[in-house]
């Protein structure tokens, strides 16, 4: 019997062997089939030839550029989607939609998940140095929009010296506020989309707001209640945006527009959405002349500029490290009372306390931040920054309250018990006994929760606090490469939460017993 199993051992022992090589081949085979697809995405060909042309946009944007059609959802509409079909159209290719954040649509076209960027994209100097931008296909103007009562107090931006004025990040508009905050005092507040600017200047958070008037004409069609300004106090130009080696592909995007601006389809389209103007014209002449009036002048990431970015980014660390203080500190207070109404408390506030908790971790912050600033303007209008301290004091404080409790019930009974024995009150044991221990035990948790409220503290960009992370972004997008930005900001976080951490380590080994 014995001789029989070693037989067979010897008869098998080749065959498992061989048949984990194989897999093994197979796994690894797969893992490289895996890894060559996460690469540059490929585009659909047919006998060699190109038959999709991926165009991204952001759909968040809305009309007229890109927004999902109320009627079928699963499909775009706008004219930005228009001209992307024409492209496709006169390039013999199919169009396909791919959605994208608009602050990532050059970064995103570069690395090629899709062929051209459409979504409003403004003409800037930094894009002429990192990609291939097509030819301009129209011309928007930079307007000033206030509150009915304001209209004739402010006319220019002269007029708002120290007053509120909102724009989005990044974008021509943004650029002249920053340059008149620095002259006249005015306040430049960044938003990442463009309908909450105009809600806020009507509920009065705003003194005025300066954007496309494209954008500022949608609004006043939407929600009313304010006054658009009629002179420009600049020009911009949108474009489509191709990678930098794929100024093949914008030559002959650049002459499908041509085309299509001597045939009338683009005046067809614009006319469509309610956009064509005379100005509109006269760039097209200017266009089909070749003009070439239109480029804006070309920037770098040169040492100069990144020495004018410095102070804001600085600036930014120094607003995330109080915004983050203070945010500890109310979770911390208000940490310690949760865990002890948990531990000590009757059960009916236990139980409050217990929903409190699990409502708080269980819904996302981003969320929580925007109906504290949003959702609830109605009743209290928070500023910006208050309600930023007060949003992630309350989420994080729930986080704190589970390691403060913890900790509580981690001592051990006996030790209470002697207490009680020697006559100290609750207060007392808690106050002399449990309380230096559960924070020696709770101390370590604590410092990776400020570290991580550190890093969550770039959410509050969405309320339009402009923290470090919000400054980098914009750096990124005014210069067109997030390598240096990123870079100077990774070291800046690194510098706030390094001291920290080596803080908590030298108190750890001075309170630890011995």
């Amino acid at each position: 019997m014995m001789d029989c199993r070693r037989a067979a051992r010897a008869l098998l022992v080749p065959v498992v062997r061989s048949a984990r090589t194989v897999a093994c081949r197979v796994t690894v085979l797969a893992l490289a089939m895996t890894l060559a697809g996460c690469g540059r995405p490929s585009t659909p060909t047919v006998g060699g030839r190109t038959v999709v042309l991926r165009w991204g946009g952001d759909a968040e944007g809305g009309a007229p550029y890109v927004e999902a059609d109320p009627a079928h959802p699963d499909s775009m509409r706008g004219f930005d989607v228009e001209i992307a079909e024409m492209i496709a159209k006169g390039l013999g290719r199919t169009p396909r939609f791919v959605q994208v954040a608009f602050a990532s649509i050059d970064a995103s076209v570069e690395r090629g998940d899709f062929d051209v960027g459409l979504s409003g994209v403004e003409d800037r100097p930094e894009l002429h140095e990192r990609h291939s931008p097509s030819l301009p296909y129209f011309e928007f103007r930079e307007v000033l929009a206030v509150r009915l009562a304001d209209s004739a107090r402010y006319r220019s931006l002269d007029d708002l010296a120290g007053r509120r004025v909102g724009t989005l990040g990044a974008t021509l508009a943004y650029r002249m506020l920053l340059a008149e905050q620095s002259r006249t005092g005015l306040v430049a507040v960044s938003y990442d989309d463009d309908v909450h600017p105009y809600t806020d200047l009507v509920e009065g958070r705003l003194d005025a707001v300066l954007l496309d008037h494209i954008i500022a004409e949608r609004s006043f069609k939407r929600i009313g209640g304010f006054l658009i300004q009629p002179d420009a106090f600049a020009r911009g130009h949108y474009i489509a945006i191709f990678a930098k080696g794929d100024s093949a592909l914008r030559d002959s995007a650049n002459a499908v527009l041509r085309a299509r601006m001597r045939d009338g389809s683009l005046e067809a389209t614009f006319r469509r959405w309610d956009v064509w103007d005379e100005e509109q014209a006269a760039l097209f002449q200017r266009v089909l002349a070749d003009s070439a009036a239109t480029r804006p002048e070309p920037s770098t990431a040169s040492a100069s500029s990144i020495a004018r970015y410095i102070p804001a980014l600085l600036r930014g660390a120094g607003l995330t490290l109080v915004l983050s203080c203070l945010a500890m500190l109310l979770a911390v207070s208000l940490g310690v009372a949760i865990a002890a109404g948990r531990v000590y408390g009757p059960p009916a506030v236990r139980l409050l306390l217990t929903a409190y908790v699990e409502v708080m971790r269980g819904t996302p912050v981003l969320l929580q931040l925007f109906v504290l600033y949003y959702g609830l303007s109605g009743v209290v209008r928070l500023p910006a920054f208050l309600a930023a301290v007060i949003g992630l004091g309350l989420n994080y404080a729930a986080y704190e309250s589970e390691i403060y409790r913890s900790a509580l019930m981690s001592i051990a009974p006996l030790q209470l018990e002697a207490a009680r024995t020697l006559g100290l009150s609750e207060l007392q044991v808690l106050r002399l006994v449990r309380g230096p221990q559960a924070f020696r035990l709770a101390l370590a948790p604590m410092t990776n929760d400020f570290v991580a409220l550190l890093k969550d503290s770039s959410l509050v960009s969405v309320i339009t606090v402009v923290e470090l992370t919000k400054q980098t972004a914009i750096y990124a997008t005014n210069i067109g490469s997030w390598f240096i930005p990123g870079v100077l900001c990774g070291a800046l976080y690194l510098a706030l939460s390094l001291p920290l951490s080596r803080a908590a380590r030298s108190l750890e080994r001075r309170w630890s017993p011995r």
